[in-house]
């Protein structure tokens, strides 16, 4: 069955309408500088929507993982690039594959994206090093979407090189595909002011030719405000009169020939030609094929070679080694990336999207004034990219919550939210009750017991968010010294995550292996995707939301942030204990629910812990429960503040069937 995006959609009358998706695969900031400016040029003239896919090819036999710092660094150089090129937003993407396999990935993105069109640059001597290399690629000859293929001059290379076109060279002969480059010259040439020749090559008579031409093109050659001339010229050998006109125009934009098309390549004899035989800019654009069986019987073949191949490798049984070594690469960012707010403030305005910020806290007093000072300076006086900052107090009996008002941020006690509804002791209730009281469409949560607070701990996690539409929940990760004494061990801490967290998730759901710290409590989620969550009420609750959003979103919809370091009171050994069996509750529970089966009876939710005092050891016997509670959305209450419809009596979702909670 063909899977391939269908250029038509059928729209109810209250569906909004589609925006014009352009995918701009780039692999050095070169290739940036050069095609960047021709994008934005396509996505004002459609009032369209461009994702940038930063290509990484690796090497056979090298790990994929590894490219993970190589993806950072181009990520952070190409949104300054960003920032000073361009006066649109685009949405940002990352693919490292395996140089064999880049193409594989770049129509994976064309089908998931529903991209409508595709500009690749072409290697040559002006641009050695692009996404796309040679071109050499079978699905270019029946491709999944419009293609345009820009094999750029030295004149085009410099930062206003697109705006310097004077003269366009415009060769059709009625093609299929001279609509679309007949919309690519007229794009640029409004774009920077120039002119354009229409080059009619035919070897019929003139008067025909000329009547074949107005009878194919007519509306559009009127739709084209910057035509200067007509000619139709009778030749024997298209290639050389294009040859000859293009002495007196930098830029030929020409539809690819249907035929005689090399196997696998983009290329063709007449493309060919005209390569060898000029030094400007040639751009060749191609339309999207509804079905292989329009081309010729070799291109059909071709095409649905490389899409069995594709097929293949998104199977359900490709290596989970694999899996996690591409989204290692692809999905792990460095908060560094984010530290142009106004750049992440330009994003969420446009999005036009509202954040909260949740502190959870339990007696931190010596602390949490600093957080919040810190955090409301940065993040919402100077740069306004926080729309609130509220505390989520679990009962503290220190100082902690009046600290909070005093510094003008509205404060909860979370046994005091939904009272109607019960309540639990721990973090995870908190977090599960503040989303009943913050009010944006991504929520981000940031302990308050960090003593080297900085902005990046929570504007690194909202900015993959910003950035990529498709991740739904991000996680921090940091260095944790470990204090020893008076000293600061470097390496040390997250006992808990490389004692029980991490072998047990290598274990029973190793797509979650490439998390550094699946347990770091700096974390953010879109609403859209936590309000339909289940929430377990401890320790518990990282994990369960990790196991949770996989099920739901897939590995592709999380991605983790390198914070630096942080600083913080570690816990003794007894409560990192505790903690450690209730994240083993949760693995269970999902395992249960994976496989249907019984792991876990009350004897499993009982600890003995090991007690000593002079001369003597006895056992404590201390009951940890992790309680899980219903999806956010599922409550009444939390559906009329959204004003959201009001569930039927016996109506229920996929999500529902999932948790099983207990009255408080």
């Amino acid at each position: 069955m063909d899977d391939r995006p269908r250029r038509k959609e059928i729209r109810t009358e209250t569906s909004p309408p589609q925006p014009y998706r352009i995918l701009l695969p780039l692999s050095s900031l070169e290739e940036a500088r050069i095609l960047l400016p021709l994008a934005e040029m396509v996505v004002q003239a459609r009032q369209g929507q461009l994702t940038i896919l930063q290509v990484i090819g690796v090497p056979e036999g090298e790990a994929v993982s590894e490219a993970a710092r190589q993806a950072s660094r181009f990520r952070e150089e190409l949104g300054s690039l960003l920032s000073d090129q361009l006066t649109i937003t685009a949405q940002m993407k990352t693919l490292v594959r395996h140089e064999a396999e880049v193409w594989d990935g770049i129509w994976d993105t064309v089908k998931q994206e529903k991209i409508d069109l595709l500009l690749l640059g072409w290697s040559n001597h002006t641009l050695p090093e692009t996404a796309g290399n040679e071109l050499k690629d079978a699905s270019l000859v029946a491709p999944f979407c419009d293609v345009v293929a820009v094999r750029p001059a030295a004149q085009i290379s410099g930062p206003q090189g697109w705006y310097k076109i004077r003269k366009i060279l415009l060769p059709v002969r009625g093609g299929r595909h001279a609509g679309l480059a007949l919309r690519i010259a007229n794009t640029l040439a409004q774009a920077s002011a120039a002119t354009i020749t229409l080059l009619h090559a035919t070897d019929e008579a003139p008067r025909e030719a000329e009547q074949q031409l107005l009878q194919a093109f007519g509306p559009a050659l009127r739709g084209l405000e910057r035509l200067k001339r007509s000619m139709t010229v009778v030749v024997n050998d298209v290639s050389e009169a294009i040859i000859q006109e293009s002495t007196d125009h930098q830029v030929v934009v020409m539809g690819a020939p249907t035929a005689q098309v090399h196997a696998g390549e983009w290329g063709s004899p007449l493309i060919d030609s005209v390569i060898a035989g000029t030094n400007i800019t040639l751009i060749i654009v191609k339309e999207a094929t509804e079905t292989a069986e329009e081309e010729s019987s070799v291109a059909g073949e071709l095409a649905r070679k490389p899409r069995a191949q594709s097929e293949k490798v998104r199977r359900a049984d490709r290596p989970v080694a694999v899996v996690v070594d591409e989204w290692f690469a692809e999905n792990t960012y460095h908060s560094r990336e984010f530290a142009d707010l106004e750049r992440l403030l330009t994003l969420k305005e446009v999005q036009g999207t509202s954040i909260s910020l949740g502190l959870p806290a339990l007696n931190e007093a010596a602390t949490v004034g600093n957080v919040i000072r810190t955090l409301k300076t940065a993040l919402m006086e100077e740069i306004p990219l926080l729309d609130e900052i509220v505390l989520i107090d679990s009962g503290s009996v220190d100082y902690t919550r009046e600290i909070a008002s005093d510094l003008g941020i509205p404060v909860y006690i979370h046994q005091e939210i939904l009272p109607q509804h019960g309540s639990y002791v721990g973090k995870g209730e908190a977090l599960w009750k503040s989303l009943h009281v913050l009010t944006g469409d991504i929520i981000a949560w940031v302990d308050t017991d960090i003593k080297n607070i900085h902005p990046r701990f929570v504007y690194g996690i909202l900015g993959p968010l910003l950035r990529d539409p498709e991740i739904q929940y991000v996680k921090g990760f940091y260095r944790r010294p470990l204090r020893e004494g008076d000293k600061l061990v470097a390496g040390g801490g997250g006992r808990v995550t490389e004692l029980t967290a991490r072998p047990f998730i290598n274990l029973f759901y190793p797509e979650l292996s490439g998390l550094i710290q699946p347990l770091s409590g700096e974390y953010a989620g879109r609403r859209s995707a936590l309000e339909r969550m289940p929430f377990f009420t401890g320790y518990g609750v990282e994990t369960g939301l990790l196991i949770d959003i996989l099920n739901d979103y897939g590995l592709r919809g999380i991605a983790q942030v390198d914070l630096l370091e942080r600083i913080h009171h570690n816990q003794p050994l007894p409560s990192l204990s505790k903690m450690s069996f209730a994240i083993m509750q949760v693995v269970f529970s999902r395992l249960e629910q994976r496989h249907n089966i019984r792991l876990l009876d009350e004897a499993n939710l009982t600890m003995n812990l090991v007690r000593y005092g002079p001369r003597r050891y006895f056992l404590e016997t201390v009951e940890i429960r992790e309680h899980e509670r219903k999806p956010a959305v599922r409550l009444r209450e939390y559906r009329e503040k959204r004003g959201l419809p009001l569930i039927r009596e016996g109506e229920r979702d996929r999500r529902s069937l999932i948790y099983r909670e207990s009255a408080p």
